[in-house]
């Protein structure tokens, strides 16, 4: 139990690391990375120096508001209440757009003043990080609860900012990546609409699912992609994380074999990258994470998805301290990792 613990802990607290390690090179292409940081890149965190924190991108925000709309939903389930966990994420999604500085409709109103919500007490999590387009107008045009489904699209978009939230469904089903792949797709297709926005999210949710239930990697990719194969449209998913694998298994990981998989804007890309850098360095959290951020794309993103496969791989011992000491609110991720696994924990009582 402990150690799935820890794979929680590690899981939240590693995409969190991730997103602040190629945070600040987000938008940088590779020569200008080297330019900025020396012929390896970026290999630290950034000190904010009014801070004295590295800080995170919204994708670590959104990852955060993914596990308090689980937490909702528990907390609804245990008092009888009739309810979708996908509506009780989207509701601490439409917090989220309020961090922002955005307007939330009079409807949801009450989401701010009864509704008790632990991450609108930090300061922090109202900073606008470069928030996607994608989400932020989706989250606007959801009047009446008409947000996204799989079913019934709300746009056409396939970018990443479906999948770099879905790590926290893998946690919650830790004991079946398919519902874990599902709920990974229900929540992305809250803003994205395209099949590959939201089915990368389901395969990360997946994979997640696996590694925290000790499976290796390597079988994670494996059932992920047997989940994909009976879905309508997940060809360019599958299709990304096989590149992946094969890239990887060539050996000799480097930015310039990491740029064939593309720049990690779109979905798929994004998640491919970050399974080719962990399968790189299965062992090496650090390596993983430094190759996953350096070059010419959403480094944020890949750095995220990454790190969260790294954590939940790996646990939380292999987090170097001084990365999470210097992250901006590191004891609040974990105690948000924390809670989640106490609402699932008797769901895992036969993982050691």
């Amino acid at each position: 139990m402990k150690k799935t613990r820890e794979k929680f802990i590690g899981c939240l607290l590693g995409g969190s690391i991730g997103d602040a390690l190629g945070y600040p090179i987000e938008f940088l292409k590779i020569y200008e990375i080297y330019d900025k940081f020396g012929e390896n890149g970026i290999e630290d965190l950034k000190v904010n120096m009014f801070s004295g924190n590295a800080h995170f991108s919204d994708d670590t925000q959104m990852t955060l508001f993914t596990v308090e709309g689980i937490l909702y939903y528990e907390n609804k389930r245990k008092n009888g209440e009739d309810i979708s966990i996908t509506e009780c994420i989207f509701y601490s999604y439409e917090r989220w757009l309020h961090t922002q500085g955005y307007p939330i409709s009079e409807e949801y109103e009450y989401l701010l003043q009864d509704v008790k919500s632990p991450l609108l007490e930090h300061k922090e999590l109202f900073s606008q990080k470069a928030p996607g387009d994608s989400c932020i107008n989706a989250l606007i045009r959801a009047k009446n609860n008409k947000y996204g489904t799989v079913k019934k699209h709300i746009n056409k978009s396939k970018g990443c900012g479906g999948v770099m939230r879905a790590a926290p469904a893998g946690m919650y089903f830790i004991t079946s990546n398919k519902d874990a792949f599902k709920l990974g797709c229900k929540l992305a297709a809250i803003t994205h609409g395209h099949p590959t926005g939201y089915l990368s999210a389901g395969a990360f949710a997946s994979i997640i699912s696996d590694l925290c239930a000790l499976l290796p990697i390597e079988d994670a990719i494996k059932n992920t992609i047997k989940v994909l194969e009976d879905m309508e449209g997940s060809e360019e998913t599958i299709n990304a994380l096989k590149k992946a694998v094969l890239l990887a298994k060539e050996g000799n990981p480097s930015p310039e074999k990491l740029s064939q998989l593309g720049e990690g804007w779109i979905g798929e890309e994004a998640l491919s990258i970050a399974i080719y850098c962990a399968l790189s360095y299965p062992e090496d959290f650090e390596k993983a994470l430094r190759l996953s951020v350096n070059h010419s794309g959403d480094s944020d993103s890949t750095g995220s998805i990454c790190g969260s496969i790294m954590g939940a791989k790996l646990g939380l011992e292999a987090i170097p301290k001084q990365w999470i000491d210097k992250l901006e609110l590191s004891d609040l991720i974990k105690e948000m990792a924390e809670k989640l696994y106490y609402n699932v924990e008797s769901k895992i009582y036969k993982i050691v």
